[in-house]
């Protein structure tokens, strides 16, 4: 059936596994509950073709036009669809575990509750996508792009993002345990309630990302850059942001105990109410800074550590000492 034109067929409940589609027309198609198992479809086009609860487990779908095709319910486990383009496909209940997704375009795609466990989607785009309460677990996202695109309550533990851009992404009550975001662009990104712990983000890019009520226990955001952003109520319990920029950060009744700020710069930063106990403040500067002598005091520090205007030094904070 290679270079078949099937536009508009009615293939539903159609048997067609392991059968060669590669470059068929199939506009507009009724698939519904096909059974395309290993199926050869490179190169085809199926915009706006129905394939609700249809089996694609292992198809190859490389450099497809999905646009505006329906695969909600799908069973896409094992897929390849390299380069394929899934501009405003429906996937709503999908599955796609470990499916081969390098490059896809997925804009304005509608993922939610979509099975992405272990899926590649390195240097995908994915704009503009609803991925709320996906599962993304161990997926590869290398590069990918995120812009806007909804992940309220997503499962991305252990996920690899690095480089990834999720510029404006919703990611409110998210699971980041252990994810991959070494410099990932998460500016203005909303990240309230999300649990972010062990989380790496080494020179991440966060400006004026929310993180209010956040879990960032034990992440890596050395010299990551968090210009104005808002971790009120947050959980950094042995975060390490050495270099960190946090300048004008809101740090309100943030939990600091045991974090490393060495190196980092908090000028304007607010502080009122954070807990600073073993904090790690050398070198920092925290010029500027809303803070308390009782919270200095139970932090450490050394003589490069710059303090605001009125608070003196505490006497344990020597050369080489840590409080």
């Amino acid at each position: 059936l290679t270079d078949a034109r099937l536009d508009g067929a009615d293939l539903t409940d159609a048997h067609l596994d392991d059968a060669t589609l590669t470059r068929a027309q199939l506009d507009g198609a009724d698939l519904s509950r096909a059974s395309l198992a290993g199926a050869h479809l490179d190169g085809a086009t199926l915009t706006r073709t129905q394939l609700f609860g249809a089996t694609l487990t292992d198809a190859r779908l490389d450099g497809a036009d999905l646009t505006d095709i329906r695969l909600d319910g799908a069973d896409l486990t094992d897929a390849h669809l390299d380069d394929a383009d899934l501009t405003r496909a429906q996937l709503a209940g999908a599955s796609l575990t470990r499916a081969q997704l390098t490059r896809a375009t997925l804009t304005r795609a509608r993922l939610t509750a979509v099975d992405l466990i272990s899926a590649q989607l390195d240097g995908a785009d994915l704009t503009g996508a609803d991925l709320a309460a996906a599962d993304l677990s161990l997926a590869q996202l290398t590069g990918a792009d995120l812009t806007r695109a909804q992940l309220a309550e997503a499962v991305l533990s252990h996920a690899r993002l690095t480089g990834a851009t999720l510029t404006d992404a919703h990611l409110a009550a998210a699971n980041l345990t252990g994810a991959q975001l070494g410099r990932a662009n998460l500016t203005d990104a909303w990240l309230a309630k999300a649990n972010l712990t062990d989380a790496r983000l080494v020179e991440a890019d966060l400006t004026g990302a929310q993180l209010d009520q956040a879990n960032l226990t034990g992440a890596q955001l050395y010299n990551a850059t968090l210009t104005d952003a808002w971790l009120a109520d947050a959980t950094l319990t042995r975060a390490r942001l050495d270099g960190a920029i946090l300048t004008d950060a809101w740090l309100d009744r943030a939990d600091l105990t045991d974090t490393c700020l060495a190196g980092a710069n908090l000028t304007g930063a607010y502080l009122a109410g954070a807990n600073l106990t073993r904090t790690r403040l050398h070198g920092a500067d925290l010029t500027d800074t809303v803070l308390t002598r009782e919270q200095v005091d139970t932090a450490f520090g050394d003589e490069h550590t710059r303090l605001p205007a009125g608070l003196a030094r505490p006497l344990s904070w020597t050369s080489g000492g840590t409080g």
